[in-house]
């Protein structure tokens, strides 16, 4: 029998009329549509910061308040993403993936809408809602579309530029909006996306299938809500007050302690919101450790770097954004080149070794940077050089992270991806802001040159993260070899029919 007529899995007697013929091939497509998704949630990271100084004149809100419009955003998405996974996995992740993108929407242009603070924050926290729920069902349907191991790399390729360069491209982005428009656009500009990506997915997806739905797990759901919020508002109160305020301590305890207790009550819960069984695999445990810790890298990155743009080299936000282009270039050069194309020879280990120590080398020739450094002799070969290592890491992570989970499961460990990505994030935003303050306070010198001192430190921080992805990360992957045979036994088994 030909390889043409195994997959088609029809009897020789049977013929099939044109009028009941498969559909015509859409899975190219619905990358682009999935792809537009995850780039309005990417981008909504770092487009709003470059909005903020303009959003703070209009409106008129004090210097202490301004870490909410992030921290609103970054409470909601980073809390409700696990919930937003099973979500997907229990009422269709196509129906929560229109559901999210509308929503998301309609929270922009609230946003962009706002006649005060308390209306913008409010906006933020809408979109970081919604955003949990469409950020795991674009992933979760990226993974159930592709499962060939040559087109899955290619397809996280492609989304893996978007997840490792969307923060870059925000800068720009947000730098072309409010020099020439005003900093609403930074959320109307949403809109566009959720259009095209709305009328992708009623055009492109098939229709959810229909099965036996478990029902949610509501202690579950409790616990790890409540423990997120405890650790992510545990980091930004860290960064605003410092490691030893109270509130800083008690929100990291108490989040630490429920998160605790939801791996605990995941153990016994009949329909469990994340099963053990997605986070156990030391493979995709590797890769989510390595999507951390990249957080905690590129965060910090794009921080100190626009500040060091903006305000040691006297760039506008234009000018700001447009220096970041040649990261996203890079990252995607690396996601959607050399990863499709060396994934599945060598796997994930030597490509999240490789890739840690590219970026590690990238993120240290920052180190070069001072007060009267040119951009193009010294800013742009560390951020061609940290985007390759970037790419390399993020694609192959995520594709690792998705790789041989039950269908049933796919909006479980997608959340989790999500999960370890978010808080990386607010770990790093948090943790090299303090490294930065202090190292600025306590450096001699004139003020520009302690500030210059405490964005190499921050940059340091950065590298160590990234050098542990290639030390950690690496060694927890399994060789190739051992993982070809692992994969292949799990796609053996039968598909569960609950798919959506």
């Amino acid at each position: 029998m030909s390889s043409d007529t195994a997959r088609t899995s029809v009897p020789a007697h049977a013929t099939v009329h044109p009028k009941h013929a498969a559909p015509r091939d859409h899975r190219w497509l619905v990358l682009a549509v999935i792809g537009i998704a995850q780039l309005a949630v990417v981008l909504d990271a770092t487009i709003v910061n470059i909005a903020l100084p303009s959003a703070q004149r209009d409106l008129g809100f004090a210097d202490d308040q301004r870490q909410w419009i992030v921290t609103a955003y970054s409470l909601a998405f980073g809390s409700l993403l696990l919930l937003g996974g099973r979500l997907g996995d229990l009422f269709g992740r196509k129906n929560t993936f229109v559901v999210g993108l509308v929503g998301f929407a309609a929270a922009s242009v609230a946003g962009g809408l706002a006649a005060n603070f308390g209306q913008l924050v409010a906006a933020r926290a809408g979109q970081g809602v919604f955003g949990a729920l469409l950020a795991p069902s674009a992933l979760a349907l990226l993974t159930t579309t592709f499962t060939d191991p040559k087109e899955r790399a290619r397809a996280f390729g492609v989304f893996g530029a978007i997840a490792g360069s969307g923060a870059a491209t925000g800068v720009l982005l947000g730098g072309v909006l409010t020099e020439y428009t005003t900093w609403r656009w930074c959320l109307y500009v949403n809109v566009v996306f959720a259009v095209l990506g709305v009328t992708g997915a009623l055009l492109l997806m098939p229709k959810p299938v229909r099965g036996h739905r478990p029902r949610l797990d509501l202690l579950g759901t409790a616990t790890i809500t409540l423990g997120l919020i405890g650790i992510v508002y545990g980091f930004s109160s860290a960064e605003r007050d410092g490691w030893a305020d109270a509130t800083t301590i008690a929100c990291l305890a108490v989040g630490a302690a429920l998160v605790a207790l939801f791996v605990l009550v995941e153990s016994r819960a009949a329909h469990p919101l994340l099963p053990l069984r997605v986070v156990r695999d030391r493979d995709r445990g590797g890769a989510l450790v390595a999507i951390g810790l990249v957080g905690v890298a590129m965060f910090g990155i794009f921080l100190f770097l626009t500040y060091y743009l903006n305000q040691t080299l006297g760039f506008s936000s234009l000018e700001t954004g447009l220096s970041f282009l040649p990261m996203p270039l890079s990252i995607m050069t690396a996601a959607t080149q050399i990863t499709p194309r060396l994934l599945p020879r060598v796997g994930p280990k030597v490509l999240l070794r490789a890739g840690g120590l590219t970026a590690t080398a990238g993120i240290l020739l920052f180190l070069r940077t001072d007060v009267d450094s040119t951009w193009a002799g010294t800013v742009l070969p560390a951020l061609v050089v940290t985007g390759l290592g970037m790419g390399l890491i993020v694609s192959s992570a995520m594709n690792t992270a998705t790789a041989g989970v039950a269908r049933e499961d796919a909006g479980a460990a997608s959340a989790s991806v999500n999960t370890f990505q978010q808080v990386g994030g607010s770990i790093g935003t948090a943790l090299l802001s303090t490294v930065f303050a202090s190292a600025a306070a306590h450096h001699g010198g004139n003020p520009a040159e302690a500030v210059l001192h405490g964005y190499h430190v921050a940059f340091t921080g950065g590298a160590i993260a990234a050098f542990l992805v290639a030390v950690v990360s690496g060694g927890m992957v399994n060789r190739h070899a051992v993982r070809q045979e692992r994969l292949a036994a799990v796609s053996a088994v039968p598909a569960p029919s609950a798919a959506h």
